[in-house]
């Protein structure tokens, strides 16, 4: 509703155009811009929140029918007369565990996914001005992926990286920089058409590696990326995004992808403080 009262008031700015002077005109039509600009942010973040808060609830729902599902079998043994009273103790103190670990869990889940959110918020808008096609940005599964595609970035089964992409792997590269505690995995992808067999590269996992690792040490070399938090890999044509039956097809499975995630030591606390199975 605020929304559609900031643009009635705009348009109604620049209806009156006739009505003010051409200085007045021209500061009204730059704040009508602004508000179309704000707008289409503003919209960009409600849709991601509502993704990020669907994929909590439905976690949270799994890990509250564990806890249920504990309490019932504590229901059972409180029930039977036979059961001694150290077995019940057990069974308290595992699900006393579980809760915490169900608390302990989404608390990280949520921190880990609020910094996801705010980093590819930043991508969205440092790339804005590049073509949707060229460069996709999405948090999935915890993690952000930077899809770019091969037209932007090599020529025709080449994979020494365009001087006109150095620009988006800036932007990037200042992102990601901005947030070193982050790994970044890079993985080169083809279509599945056969390379000449008198080419170099020879094939399309060579063309998918060399093309991985040319991203890298132009990231490494040209902005300062510490190479440590650096994977690059070939996956050849064998992940395709879509079918190669088709140009466009083919076209969109020919892409190399930027993967920043949390480091693996990072994820591995969180099979620290699970409960001890006994």
């Amino acid at each position: 509703m605020k929304l559609f009262k900031i643009l009635t008031i705009s348009a109604l700015g620049l209806s009156l155009a006739s009505c003010v002077s051409k200085k007045q005109f021209d500061a009204l039509n730059l704040n009508y811009k602004q508000c179309i600009a704000d707008a289409g942010d503003r919209q960009r973040q409600i849709q991601d929140l509502t993704s990020q808060n669907s994929a909590l609830k439905g976690q949270n729902d799994l890990l509250l029918g564990q806890n249920n599902a504990l309490k019932s079998s504590l229901d059972a043994c409180l029930s039977n007369s036979g059961k001694s009273s150290t077995n019940i103790d057990k069974l308290v103190g595992e699900i006393n565990a579980s809760n915490k670990y169900i608390k302990q869990l989404i608390s990280t889940n949520s921190k880990n996914d609020s910094l996801n959110l705010a980093l590819s918020n930043k991508l969205k808008r440092s790339l804005d001005n590049i073509a949707d096609q060229d460069v996709d940005v999405k948090v999935l599964k915890g993690v952000v992926m930077i899809s770019l595609s091969d037209k932007m970035l090599y020529q025709v089964g080449k994979y020494d990286v365009l001087p006109a992409a150095q620009e988006v792997l800036g932007k990037v590269a200042k992102v990601i920089n901005d947030y070193d505690t982050y790994s970044v995995l890079i993985e080169g992808n083809t279509d599945n058409t056969p390379l000449a067999s008198n080419n170099v590269p020879r094939d399309n996992w060579d063309l998918s590696a060399l093309r991985a690792t040319a991203v890298a040490k132009i990231l490494q070399t040209q902005f300062g990326v510490n190479p440590n938090r650096i994977t690059a890999g070939g996956r050849s044509e064998y992940n395709p995004k879509t079918t190669n039956a088709s140009v466009s097809g083919r076209s969109e499975n020919r892409r190399t992808e930027i993967i920043i995630m949390p480091k693996l030591d990072e994820f591995m606390k969180l099979m620290d403080i699970a409960p001890v199975k006994k």
